[in-house]
């Protein structure tokens, strides 16, 4: 068999690696966007905009810059746009790579792949700081020790793929331990729309001069082929970001979208809507077929079937053949393909996922 694709949203690979024919139509579980699709405006303000593509975007991106400062009530000069989120993290650990210190990174796994990869392509020394399943709770001690040992630390919050939240607390005490040692901690809050505001880390930019945030506007407005995110540091983290990144990695049309879904305030009231009624409607009725759920915070799930790694892989192919494709975990560290993630969709797609959950696990 093919190699198991290290990001959700792949269909075709995962089709060919259990034989099964291309361009079978399939209920995608395996990305994490909002099921409410792309704000209804969007396809007008583009066919309206569509002549900036005729000029090269302002360089700095100011006035994205401008309107995300103003969102999360920062300086503009504490923003940088980005070309998505994986942008955002590869600069984040060349950033790093360029600063005299330990050529460590330590990173909260399991958790998504670019973090790891990332800091390897920048020559960094990589070693990880385990959550504990099932819970998948960080240790604080652990967590302290790791600021203490690493140049920088990469955490994601809420975590891909568990969707638990670490403390805003603990998040202090990271940082407290770097500025003792002169490490540095990364987070990325690509998931964090999905959270409810106060659990953002952006005040904590008053007070610590060694934290950067990575953002993503693609999850919450459903654009995974725009490519649009920032980072968010001290003014002077964010100019040495600046020289090392890509003139015009962000085009001119992603960059025009920032202002107008910022200013959309109803799309993300509505998206809160849709997930506080349906995740812990589909988190009760996993529960109730008896698969172990983590405590998610996010648009997605993660479960497990009780019994061995390869109790969860036969329940992929076996959702696959029935046309669901869910996230497998064969390329997350520590989790080795023992659990799955999913997807929170809407409620007829959620029930479809539920009927043949309860078929698939009556016919063994």
């Amino acid at each position: 068999m093919s190699e198991w694709p290290s990001h959700g949203g792949q269909p075709e690979r995962i089709l060919a690696r259990f034989g099964l024919a291309p361009g079978r139509e399939m209920l995608d579980f395996s990305a994490n966007l909002n099921p409410l699709g792309p704000p209804e405006w969007l396809a007008a303000h583009i066919g309206v905009h569509l002549a900036v593509i005729e000029r090269y975007p302002d360089p700095d991106y100011r006035e994205a810059c401008r309107s995300i400062a103003r969102a999360e009530g920062i300086d503009v000069d504490q923003v940088r746009l980005t070309n998505g989120g994986a942008e955002a993290i590869f600069l984040a650990a060349a950033l790093h790579a360029a600063l005299d210190g330990p050529r460590r990174a330590g990173i909260v796994q399991p958790t998504f792949g670019e973090y790891a990869r990332a800091c390897r392509h920048y020559g960094l020394d990589v070693f990880d700081v385990p959550l504990a399943p099932p819970a998948f709770e960080l240790d604080a001690s652990l967590a302290v020790a790791a600021m203490a040992r690493a140049g920088v630390v990469f955490l994601c919050r809420p975590n891909n793929p568990s969707g638990t939240l670490v403390s805003r607390e603990l998040v202090s005490r990271m940082l407290e331990a770097g500025q003792a040692h002169g490490s540095m901690l990364v987070v990325d809050e690509a998931f964090v729309d999905f959270v409810t505001p106060d659990e953002r880390l952006t005040p904590l930019l008053a007070h610590y001069d060694n934290l950067i945030l990575l953002r993503s506007m693609t999850k919450l407005y459903a654009l995974p082929g725009l490519r649009l995110g920032y980072l968010l540091a001290t003014a002077e983290t964010i100019r040495r970001i600046a020289g090392r990144q890509m003139p015009w990695s962000v085009n001119a049309l992603a960059a025009g979208l920032v202002a107008p879904l910022l200013e959309d305030v109803d799309y993300p009231a509505r998206t809160h809507a849709w997930l506080e009624a349906e995740r812990p409607r589909l988190q009760q009725a996993l529960q109730r077929l008896g698969l172990r759920v983590a405590p998610s915070r996010a648009n997605f799930l993660l479960f497990r079937p009780e019994g061995m790694a390869a109790d969860a892989e036969r329940l992929f192919e076996d959702l696959l053949r029935e046309s669901i494709l869910l996230r497998h975990t064969q390329t997350f560290p520590g989790l080795d393909g023992a659990w799955l993630r999913v997807a929170i969709r809407g409620r007829d797609d959620n029930r479809r996922l539920l009927e043949a959950l309860a078929r698939v696990r009556m016919t063994r």
